[in-house]
């Protein structure tokens, strides 16, 4: 964002309630942070991180006799695709980057399907540097004042990664508020900050394609064109994240990502069991680092364990195993460079573009088979 843009926010949304003064040192805020109140430090805290105000969307109907929140659709989106597990590390970022590719590749639209990739994660973010988006600048606002997705091997991506900036050491002074380079500025927000930036990342994000204009009797109109899917990169875990999805969106499918281990897939099971409590429909099981084959031999080398106990899981759950994608450097090494497996040509992840072009098209499959929640629209 523009230094325009940031002190027009600063100035108009950011003054502090109890001092009238549009910025605290850090650790004025941190002393008095008792005495803020939670729509105070909601309103403060985000600032500091990049992530632009516009006029907020209502909140949730949330009925008073316990009942969960009403689901509803993200506005410019057809159909959500969650890729989720329940332990980090087991590589569903990267799943989930070459998924959204995968489904841009074996789409059976009469058209070049429209695709987007979201990262939830916000203590880790990993789409811009698997995208090849790191340092890609700041997120264009709507006229609307909602982020434009950054798009890179045609495919729409938006995260908290592209927001956050160095600051100064005691507050994010316009003055040096500049892209970081080394991309190693952490968030450190408590659960109430953490919400907040979810719910902007789902609903104040324009997802849709500007398609032209169209002469009718009302006048000249411009149009655009919604995405098909929307993939959700989730972060590990059960929490805060995982659950506010599931009670605020209308979810069409979540694929669970694991390796062999059993102490991954403890918590595979556990990822499993939370969104069939918020009623998100599962699409399958996905298998990464099944097996490693080594340049002197053909067998394959099972550095993880055996793949029967993913079975033997995927089999007690009742679902489908959409894939097993083995473990090869170029995953790897393209991940780094930010490009993806999926858009290499190289012969040596052929077999890992295979599995992901099939678990691609189960996919396609699972969506047009199903109906859409007649839910609202929020965003």
């Amino acid at each position: 964002m523009s230094r325009r843009l940031l002190t027009s926010l600063a100035s108009s949304s950011f003054v502090s309630e109890r001092t009238e003064r549009p910025y605290q040192a850090l650790n004025e805020i941190r002393s008095s942070e008792h005495d803020l109140t939670p729509h105070m430090l909601i309103h403060i805290i985000p600032f500091r991180q990049g992530i632009p105000r516009r006029n907020p969307n209502p909140a949730p109907t949330i009925p008073r006799r316990g009942a969960p929140p009403q689901k509803s659709r993200i506005r410019g989106v057809k159909q959500i695709v969650v890729v989720a597990s329940g332990k980090g590390g087991v590589g569903k970022s990267t799943v989930a980057a070459n998924l959204a590719l995968s489904l841009l590749q074996t789409s059976t639209l009469s058209r070049p399907a429209r695709i987007g990739l979201l990262d939830l994660d916000i203590f880790g973010p990993s789409v811009p540097k698997l995208m090849g988006l790191e340092n890609a600048g700041d997120p264009e606002l709507s006229d609307e004042n909602k982020l434009i997705p950054l798009q890179n091997h045609g495919v729409k991506t938006m995260s908290i990664g592209y927001l956050l900036r160095e600051s100064c050491s005691h507050f994010p002074c316009l003055s040096t508020y500049t892209p970081n380079p080394e991309n190693d500025t952490p968030v450190v927000w408590r659960g109430m900050m953490v919400m907040k930036a979810v719910q902007q990342l789902l609903f104040d994000v324009d997802w849709t394609t500007k398609t032209g204009t169209t002469s009718g009797s009302s006048g000249t109109e411009s149009g655009s064109s919604d995405l098909d899917v929307l993939v959700i990169d989730m972060p590990p875990g059960t929490g805060d994240v995982q659950l506010s999805l599931g009670q605020l969106v209308a979810v069409d499918g979540a694929v669970i990502v694991s390796t062999p281990q059993d102490v991954a897939l403890i918590d595979a099971r556990k990822g499993v069991a939370m969104f069939n409590k918020v009623s998100i429909p599962m699409i399958g099981l996905l298998l990464n680092m099944s097996h490693f084959t080594c340049d002197s031999c053909t067998k394959p080398h099972e550095l993880f364990g055996s793949s029967a106990k993913f079975e033997k899981a995927a089999m007690d759950l009742n679902l489908e195993v959409l894939g097993k994608i083995p473990l090869v450097p170029t995953i790897s090494d393209g991940g780094d460079a930010g490009r993806p497996v999926m858009v290499q040509s190289s012969g040596e992840g052929e077999e890992v573009r295979q599995s992901m072009r099939s678990v691609g098209e189960k996919v396609w499959e699972w969506l047009s088979g199903r109906e859409r929640a007649d839910v609202g629209t929020r965003g």
